[in-house]
């Protein structure tokens, strides 16, 4: 799969998880399914927000139709795209930006090439 580079390269699914992520400032999303390289996500995934006191809310202000992705942005879809089926167990969210994740890959076995990924 390509790595996307603008929101018109998004798929709907992806456009949707930009928002949320946005919206939800930090914290992490939990148990993220991924199927044929793309994020499930119906039923809505595990929101966990981190809070801080005495700074200001985070705004969530929504993206431009026709603007590059953040550098963040591309390089979370292009691994989630390369993915046949698994699981994000787990995916930290910065100033509203995927940060880190750990991602469980179904049918992989130590030291062999994981399915879903081309070497």
């Amino acid at each position: 799969m390509t790595r996307p580079a603008t929101v018109p390269d998004l798929f709907p699914s992806e456009a949707a998880f930009v928002s949320a992520m946005r919206q939800l400032g930090f914290g992490r999303f939990e148990y993220l399914q991924i199927r044929n390289g793309e994020l499930v996500l119906s039923p809505s995934p595990s929101a966990v927000r981190d809070i801080k006191f005495a700074t200001p809310p985070n705004t969530g202000k929504p993206f431009e139709p026709n603007t590059e992705l953040r550098p963040q942005v591309a390089e979370f879809f292009a691994h989630v795209r390369n993915v046949d089926a698994g699981e994000i167990r787990e995916l930290e969210v910065r100033h509203g930006l995927p940060f880190s994740m750990q991602v469980e890959v179904a049918g992989t076995v130590p030291g062999t090439p994981q399915e879903g990924h081309r070497a």
